[in-house]
């Protein structure tokens, strides 16, 4: 086929997948079953007939599109509304993800009738939530801070030590030592960790000091930091999925220029990588094999759900301090998406017997429980009294550089549900150094009066000292959060 067929045809597939998430969001569905039904669709028994059956290259392509999909979900996450999560998010998606593996495992033995290998392997490969679908669909509910970081982080942090778990099954020809199984765990994963904070880290610090010729440059750097953070944990034998997700979460949190630009470039590349990942394994998938799974499918589904999954989180949570209905949405939020699906191929790659029917029983399962779970997250949260009653959202705060005036330029774009609307431009009480210097308004732009009230929807350029900067920004987040009396609250903006 020539180029120019196949760049119309990937085109015309990248705008059907575009307008898709316009249909999946109404419905309140996970765009993933919109792409991977595109997948199917063109696949072996649509009407173009594209016969692909190389797992092999599934699983390479796949693994890379986690890598992006995990890079954008870090560097989108709040660092400010995860952070109080993080240890219930590390013991669920450590002891919650091996407990969640033993359950399921022996009810692919008893139900099902696995042997013991592939029963171990089905059960790994359907243990780690999916961030992609976790991000598309909990960021569009008015959760409590808590429990959204909450699944966010486990969503990041579950995929490392279940990528160990599987790649260990599928190489042995015997039982494993559990012995050295979890101290080789424990090794990837804090040294994925500690290499994705140190990379992170370094980054953030050189991005600061390097005045980068164009705005643009700035969102490669950081997705290059955070991919390249895959590939030196990798050469280091530790967990690459880990150092990505902590490095990009560092990167998305650090006091960058141009920090909105980079998430949407981010948000863009992972849309990106989320198309073609699940395009690709709906080709990757044979609509002839998967109906004779549907049984099996079933069971070990709801096995998963009403039974694992609930077990893990009230096990894993334990000392947390979470309430009962958290722990009920959480068990019911733990969407499977192409995480699942791409471990699957790691089985077939390594030629172990039944990863055949275990790819199509993976298959059905996501897309049978997040049809399921998917819209009914909702009337959930409303079951478990979860909507959250938290102020503004953040303020967008894009930042650019003047590097010989030692200033810096803050593009501030004021939410709908922001406290700064009608805060007149005095009230804002920036520190000596920092000023309102314009005002974008339905179009137009004009310079401030000290009596100017503030409107919802208002972008305001504000010039900075780099010794103020950071004073700047906390005032400006206090007063969107509580108003002008924010001191009074005891807001700092933090």
């Amino acid at each position: 086929m020539q180029l120019d067929i196949w760049l119309l045809l990937g085109a015309t597939l990248v705008l059907s997948a575009i307008v898709a998430v316009r249909l999946s969001h109404q419905a309140g569905l996970p765009t993933l079953l919109a792409y991977m039904g595109l997948g199917l669709l063109i696949g072996e028994s649509g009407p173009l007939h594209i016969d692909f059956d190389n797992a092999e290259l599934a699983e390479t392509l796949g693994l890379a599109a986690l890598v992006l999909i995990l890079a954008e979900g870090g560097i989108t996450t709040n660092w400010r509304h995860v952070r109080p999560s993080v240890p219930a998010a590390l013991s669920v998606s450590t002891l919650g993800t091996l407990i969640s593996i033993v359950v399921v495992a022996l009810a692919a033995m008893w139900l099902v009738g696995l042997d013991w290998r592939p029963a171990f392997l089905l059960a790994a490969v359907l243990a780690p939530t999916d961030a992609a679908a976790v991000f598309s669909v909990l960021r569009r509910l008015p959760l409590p801070s808590r429990l959204t970081g909450l699944l966010e982080a486990e969503s990041g942090f579950n995929d490392a030590p279940v990528v160990i778990i599987v790649i260990t099954l599928s190489s042995h020809a015997a039982a494993p030592n559990l012995a050295e199984l979890f101290a080789v765990m424990v090794y990837e994963l804090i040294a994925g960790g500690l290499i994705g904070i140190a990379i992170g880290w370094l980054g953030a610090q050189a991005l600061r000091r390097v005045a980068l010729p164009a705005s643009g440059l700035y969102p490669i750097a950081v997705l290059s930091l955070s991919v390249g953070s895959y590939g030196a944990a990798t050469l280091l034998h530790a967990s690459g999925f880990l150092a990505v997700y902590v490095s990009a979460l560092v990167l998305g949190n650090a006091r960058l220029p141009h920090r909105p630009a980079t998430r949407g470039f981010a948000e863009g590349i992972g849309w990106l990588a989320q198309i073609g990942l699940f395009v690709m394994l709906g080709l990757l998938a044979s609509p002839t094999e998967l109906p004779g799974q549907i049984v099996p499918a079933l069971v070990i589904g709801f096995v998963l759900l009403l039974i694992a999954r609930p077990v893990s989180v009230v096990l894993s949570t334990i000392g947390f301090k979470l309430t009962w209905g958290e722990k009920l949405f959480a068990s019911w939020a733990g969407l499977r998406g192409a995480v699942p699906i791409v471990l699957a191929t790691i089985p077939m790659v390594k030629e172990v017997p039944d990863a055949g029917r275990l790819f199509s029983i993976v298959f059905t399962i996501v897309v049978v429980f997040t049809l399921l779970q998917g819209p009914t997250l909702p009337l959930v949260a409303r079951w478990c009294r979860l909507e959250s009653d938290e102020q503004a959202r953040e303020l967008d705060v894009e930042a650019a550089p003047l590097e010989e005036l030692h200033a810096d330029l803050l593009e501030i774009r004021i939410p709908s549900d922001s406290q700064l609307s009608g805060v007149e431009i005095f009230e804002l009480r920036l520190p000596p150094g920092a000023s309102v210097t314009l005002v974008v308004r339905d179009g137009s732009s004009f310079v401030p009066e000290p009596t100017t009230p503030l409107q919802s929807g208002d972008t305001l350029l504000v010039v900075t000292t780099e010794a103020v900067r950071e004073t700047t920004e906390r005032r400006l987040r206090a007063v969107s959060r509580r108003g002008k009396l924010a001191g009074w609250f005891g807001e700092t903006g933090a």
